[in-house]
């Protein structure tokens, strides 16, 4: 029974693949698609953050205000190292600047780390 599900299941998906493969505008309706996909998965990782806040708001503001912006721009930091690593990648110059970025970022994470557990 269960088999014949993953059977089913499987060639669902490889119907969906070759219309997207062999009918005309295939290409335009598989990018539209995943640029669903990733508007869906970016309402759901600000879902999460948001969550996380309302649980650890005591926490964040137990921080004091210049740990908790090092925090916020660690965050932010880090999802923009996320974002433009193939431009940056695309030099050395840039990549020694990502590296270095990178491990500052660490760097700020493990300080807040510490300093939340010096308490």
């Amino acid at each position: 029974m269960g088999q014949l599900k993953t059977v089913r299941n499987v060639a669902i998906v490889v119907a969906i693949a070759a219309a997207i493969y062999f009918l005309p505008g295939g290409g335009r309706a598989a990018s539209t698609f995943e640029a669903a996909l990733w508007v869906g998965f970016g309402v759901g990782i600000a879902y999460v953050g948001l969550r996380a806040y309302r649980e650890y708001r005591v926490a964040l503001h137990g921080l004091g205000d210049r740990y908790r912006g090092l925090l916020y721009a660690s965050l932010a930091g880090g999802v923009f190292l996320l974002l433009d690593r193939h431009r940056m990648w695309g030099t050395s110059v840039g990549e020694l600047i990502w590296f270095v970025l990178a491990g500052l970022i660490v760097y700020s994470l493990l300080a807040i780390y510490r300093y939340s557990r010096s308490y």
